[in-house]
């Protein structure tokens, strides 16, 4: 059975990224000149100050210059920073994943002389993949092949030449703000099927569009379904060397990247920082506030409440560290040590609906103030609210444990 006992190393780590989200993070976060606004501009030097302390090439391997951080270490990093600011750790677990995919797994050995030294000097390089997400419009489609109208909305064209041509766009790609390389997808027309390009960003014909944070200048603010930082990229005429191929034509290399999968615990620890975070906040408040002479927390109401909020964060930590660990050791699975059903979308769907819960209850513990724009609940709570119905968002992701559990496998 999976290990609980954490290593000396990721002891250490875990209480160093948690001094620094005390420190440095959770002040900024949380201060109420920065909660009132609907628009919450991402914390770009602390990013920087993240990625000086090697939190950018967590989970990249130790050969090419990271900390090679299994997937439970980078959920335990992932969680403490959430704690602070759940747009930091999204964004850095997003970077993370993809240095390891991409340096570590997918590129060829020039290509990684190319890109390599450019990630590892520059504390503001961030990565992005920009391609279909595989179980969008899942629902509808419960035991049945995926339609293809989910097919990319850009297109590729292959030139004399060997090079590619790249036009159409791709909506809501994590870290397009930032990212100065992308990891692109396309319909590849004439080769036919997906390929999977390298396209940094500064390729002439390649735009970034950021999210607008109103509509048509109204008043009223648009509600930002995703966390961290995403846009539009748009490509016109956007021609990319042969040399920046990933993978083979017609059959895009992430397909068949196992390694993607971590990205749903990751997810998932990144919405227990969210719901921890709002349950630090709730106990400090109850025994700040006094109601008959006491504090609040001493009284049995309170109590009991703290007592759910605290089993429900116990309960989805121990899930998605089973998940992160079974994807760590594969062969716990394959010797039947460990249940085959997919463990990172159980833990996924649990997690969320589980902070959703702690978030509100918590929120509970501070009266009316819990829904006032300068105190912290009201943040934690809308975070939780992404976590819930963001991404591919639950309903979808219980489809995919169901058919795990008839022993359905889709059509690829």
């Amino acid at each position: 059975m999976y290990d609980l006992h954490l290593t000396a190393e990721q002891l250490e780590i875990r209480d160093t990224v948690r001094d620094f989200v005390r420190n440095k993070i959770k002040p900024l976060a949380v201060h109420p000149s920065r909660l009132e606004p609907f628009e919450k501009p991402l914390l770009t030097g602390i990013l920087e100050s993240a990625s000086k302390m090697g939190l950018r090439t967590l989970a990249l391997s130790d050969e090419h210059g990271g900390a090679g951080a299994d997937n439970l270490t980078s959920c335990l990093v992932i969680e403490e920073l959430a704690a602070g600011d759940v747009d930091v750790a999204v964004v850095l677990a997003h970077t993370s994943l993809l240095g390891h995919v991409l340096f570590d797994e997918l590129m060829t050995p020039e290509q990684r002389a190319r890109f390599l030294p450019q990630f590892m000097d520059d504390h503001a390089y961030h990565l992005a993949y920009a391609g279909r997400d595989r179980q969008a419009g899942l629902a509808p489609h419960y035991h049945r092949p995926l339609p293809t109208a989910t097919a990319l909305q850009a297109t590729a064209v292959k030139q004399s030449n060997g090079d590619w041509v790249i036009d159409g766009a791709i909506a809501a790609v994590p870290n397009a703000p930032i990212a100065k390389l992308f990891a692109v997808e396309v319909s590849t027309q004439g080769v036919g099927g997906t390929t999977a390009l390298l396209v940094p960003r500064d390729t002439a014909g390649f735009t970034m569009q950021e999210s607008a944070a109103r509509a048509g200048g109204l008043e009223a603010p648009v509600v930002r379904w995703h966390h961290g930082a995403a846009g539009k990229v748009v490509f016109r005429n956007c021609r990319v060397p042969a040399k920046n191929l990933l993978g083979s034509e017609g059959q895009s290399a992430f397909g068949s990247s196992v390694s993607l999968t971590q990205s749903a615990p990751q997810m998932s620890a990144a919405n227990l920082g969210v719901g921890q975070a709002a349950y630090e906040a709730a106990i400090e408040q109850t025994k700040l506030r006094r109601q008959g002479a006491r504090r609040i927390i001493e009284h049995q109401a309170i109590g009991t409440l703290l007592a759910e909020i605290t089993m429900k964060l116990e309960a989805a930590r121990s899930l998605v560290w089973k998940a992160a660990w079974a994807l760590d050791h594969p062969d716990a699975v394959s010797d039947r040590s460990v249940s085959g059903l997919p463990l990172h979308h159980i833990a996924r769907t649990f997690t969320s609906e589980m902070m959703h819960a702690v978030t509100e209850r918590a929120a509970e513990c501070f009266g009316a103030m819990g829904v006032m724009r300068d105190m912290p609940m009201q943040k934690y709570v809308g975070d939780a609210l992404v976590f819930m119905h963001g991404d591919i968002g639950t309903s979808a992701a219980k489809l995919l444990i169901a058919e795990a559990v008839a022993g359905y496998e889709r059509p690829t």
